[in-house]
């Protein structure tokens, strides 16, 4: 979750390293640093704040750094508090130099070892542990890149690693395994990132590290190796990120941005994957007619954002697919022992396809012996795509804030674009395809008509800014776009926020309803309508306060207690994708208000790469 940038060069890295560092805010941190070598005296020196990488630039600027080689990290908490002494870079001895991403599993064990070994600890962190251990091994008369190697051969959990030391000069040293680290090529300088984007400044020849790789840069040289230092050979990638794709432009905030990018995003989603009102299957690779030949059920797993769009799915999936769809968070479904199917295609749904628990969900399901694997993804070199069988990638282009929004989008329609591709294997007729592929292509335009009701939506903002709690309420298929309107809400407004099916009101929920409780409701016109309406009306009597968001045939009159907001005729088939834009506004004009971080939420991170 927290983001690294390392650099060596001829040049002065340190802006390149606080650029980078800039890059990455969108990931979530509390706090920042970075160390260098100083070139004259062949000396670590490090300047580290809690806080956001501005406050490291003031740093800097009354204590002002320079050097051809640095390494630098924001840091989002897992062990230690966010405070100064946990902030990374760390340092053992003044010789070695470490930023790590990730959770070393046996970092209690180590540490009891090295504090017998004389070694003191000043951060609560597992990384201050790989620090001192690579140290003990120099310690050993081992070289610092064989103190290195012996070092990961140590660690046990997830990292991304990157490290310098003065006494090996000219050298940055990294390693991964479960957490991502790229390379940048540049001409005579070498980078190291967590992510793509922190690289756009200087480079787009990039080197995407695979899990057990250990590099060893060099301002002209680079060499990736195994653990049992066998070397191996890394295709060098160029990257159509543009440095545009992540400036927030005109908009205030990269959410305002990257709501209002979704009729791009989903026009770009299905670009190359219709002809002449038909789905084409090879848009998920040129494997797919054979994986798919036996597959009679579906297991979506995912997290968070991504978990509603499975649960969307599953409606489509079922009624028009007909084939059973289960749908299961990943940390879930990694650990309680699912029952294999050699027959069940499992779908793995990600935005960065980094997230630790769906590719060990992934992973798992590969060994029990689950059938084709696909992965839904933005990110075309991720792990998560490398590691399927199949891979169906959604064109929302860069998303910068935590709270995902044109991801979510994107995911519902390729999922109802693998919808199509196994609905036609079940007997699908041509005239039910091409009703969704045309519902699909009018998308962009429906969503357009949503955002034009931005100012109205901003309007009602204004009644949340102080509230403390929030129903959401939707049914059926529109019970998860509820789901993630309260995702939404608490995510970055901090206001609690829950979700439930309208038919549940009475199991529980409604105990809660008066008028400081607002209730917003999805409503559009399906067959579940009057039934949605009948719950609406047990809420009204009880003197709770409404919002609705429905389409021109009102669901109830307009009154001091109830607000409509009209959303027009929609096609039911996408209405679920059409319905979440306008609560994704409402969430973030009521962050606005309340003045909170709508695009860094504390707490929270864009990446989730530990469990």
């Amino acid at each position: 979750m927290c983001g690294i940038i390392g650099a060596i060069a001829e040049r002065d890295v340190v802006p390149i390293l606080i650029e980078g560092l800039k890059h990455l805010e969108y990931r979530g941190y509390d706090s920042a640093g970075l160390v260098i070598i100083d070139p004259q005296h062949k000396v670590l020196k490090r300047h580290r704040v809690k806080g956001k990488v501005q406050k490291l630039i003031t740093l800097l600027e009354q204590q002002p750094l320079s050097a051809t080689q640095g390494i630098a990290h924001t840091r989002w908490a897992t062990h230690g508090k966010p405070s100064f002494i946990n902030a990374h870079p760390h340092i053992s001895k003044e010789e070695v130099a470490i930023v790590h991403n990730g959770i070393i599993e046996n970092h209690a064990e180590l540490r009891h070892r090295l504090q017998q070994l004389g070694y003191e600890f000043d951060s609560e962190t597992d990384t201050e542990v790989i620090a001192h251990q690579i140290h003990y091994y120099l310690q050993q008369s081992l070289d610092l890149i064989d103190a290195f190697y012996a070092t990961i051969k140590d660690l046990q959990g997830t990292y991304a690693l990157g490290m310098i030391s003065p006494l090996k000069p000219g050298y940055i040293l990294a390693a991964r395994r479960g957490s991502p680290l790229v390379i940048g090529v540049g001409v005579g300088e070498h980078f190291i990132a967590s992510d793509v984007s922190a690289l756009i400044p200087v480079t787009q020849r990039i080197i995407f590290l695979e899990d057990g790789d250990i590099a060893i840069l060099q301002r002209d040289q680079l060499q990736i190796t195994t653990i049992n230092q066998e070397v191996v050979q890394r295709s060098i990638h160029i990257s159509q990120l543009q440095m545009d794709a992540v400036e927030r432009g005109e908009y205030r905030h990269y959410m305002a941005k990257e709501i209002f990018e979704q009729p791009r995003a989903l026009t770009d989603t299905l670009e190359g994957r219709i002809y002449e009102d038909h789905i084409l299957e090879a848009c998920l690779g040129h494997e797919a007619q054979q994986l798919l030949t036996n597959i009679k059920a579906v297991q979506i797993i995912g997290c968070g954002t991504s978990y509603h769009a499975g649960l969307v799915a599953r409606y489509w999936i079922e009624s028009l697919a007909k084939i059973p769809c289960n749908v299961e968070i990943a940390s879930e479904f990694r650990y309680r022992q699912p029952l294999a199917n050699p027959n069940c295609l499992v779908v793995a749904l990600s935005q960065s396809g980094e997230t630790a628990d769906t590719l060990s969900a992934i992973h798992e399901a590969k060994r029990l012996g689950f059938g084709a694997s696909l992965a839904i993804c933005n990110v075309p070199e991720s792990s998560l795509v490398r590691a399927c069988d199949l891979f169906l990638m959604t064109h929302a282009g860069p998303e910068i804030g935590v709270a995902s929004t044109k991801a979510f989008t994107t995911q519902l329609l390729a999922l109802l674009i693998l919808t199509v591709i196994l609905g036609k294997r079940q007997g699908m007729s041509a005239e039910k395809e091409q009703e969704i592929v045309r519902a699909m292509l009018s998308l962009p335009r429906e969503i357009n008509q949503v955002l034009n009701l931005d100012s109205q939506i901003e309007q009602l903002a204004e009644q949340f800014a102080n509230k403390q709690h929030a129903l959401f309420l939707g049914r059926g298929v529109h019970y998860p776009i509820a789901l993630e309107g309260a995702l939404k809400l608490k995510e970055i407004s901090y206001i609690h926020a829950e979700a439930y099916p309208a038919g549940e009101l009475k199991h529980g929920p409604l105990a809660l309803v008066d008028d400081e409780m607002p209730v917003i409701a999805v409503a559009p016109n399906d067959a579940l309508q009057e039934k949605l309406k009948s719950n609406l009306q047990e809420v009204h009597a009880r003197g709770g306060r409404l919002l609705i968001f429905a389409n021109h045939q009102a669901i109830m009159q307009s009154s001091d207690y109830i607000q409509i907001i009209e959303l027009g005729e929609v096609n039911e088939i996408i209405s679920p994708i059409v319905y979440v834009v306008p609560l994704q506004l409402l969430a973030y004009h009521v962050a606005r208000i309340r003045g909170t971080d709508v695009d860094q939420p504390r707490n929270l991170a864009k990446s989730v790469t530990v469990e």
